[in-house]
């Protein structure tokens, strides 16, 4: 849902951030494909769903990488902010710009899955080498791997139960089950 319901300009990311500097931009918005959106609210579910797995991640050593939460990765014509991202380098690496691409990216989706499955091209185009898409209500993960010319070669759904490894973070597995447990 763009912010407004009348004629739409596209904007680049440069004019995006020149915009949000100058306080024109919404808080909690994003940019995707040259439009800015507002960012859906966080459900209790959501919200814990995304602390589990920082948790999980932060728990196995991920040397040359580092997590990132609801921050920027700057696309070609899109800047979203997935729940999680793991970033190749250290943080000092990005105090001058955003990620442009990252190892793995995990939206969590309780009632946005189709909008995050919009994101996906964005992600795709930036060289993003795996994205997961947490379905909560299913309790199901999507998993997109291989991008190539905007889009993933690769898609699998995962549960409910098993587990899923994350090729792009082989030392992140997670037991389905567990993950979606409530405790």
């Amino acid at each position: 849902m763009p912010l407004c319901d009348g004629p739409i300009w596209p904007l680049s990311v440069a004019a995006y951030h020149a915009l949000g500097q100058a306080g024109l931009i919404p808080k909690d918005t994003e940019l995707l494909y040259g439009v800015v959106y507002k960012k859906m609210s966080k459900s209790p579910l959501h919200s814990a769903l995304v602390r589990r797995l920082l948790n999980l991640l932060r728990a196995i050593p991920i040397p040359g990488r580092f997590l990132s939460s609801e921050q920027p990765v700057t696309c070609d014509d899109s800047e979203p902010e997935p729940d999680i991202a793991v970033v190749r380098g250290v943080e000092e690496d990005y105090w001058q710009c955003h990620p442009s691409t990252a190892e793995l990216v995990v939206e969590v989706c309780v009632t946005s899955a189709e909008y995050d499955r919009s994101k996906l091209r964005a992600y795709a185009n930036a060289g993003v080498r795996e994205c997961w898409l947490v379905l909560a209500a299913e309790e199901q993960i999507e998993v997109y791997r291989q991008p190539v010319a905007g889009a993933y070669a690769q898609c699998a759904t995962h549960g409910p139960g098993g587990s899923v490894q994350c090729l792009a973070v082989p030392e992140f597995i997670l037991d389905l089950d567990r993950f979606f447990k409530k405790k």
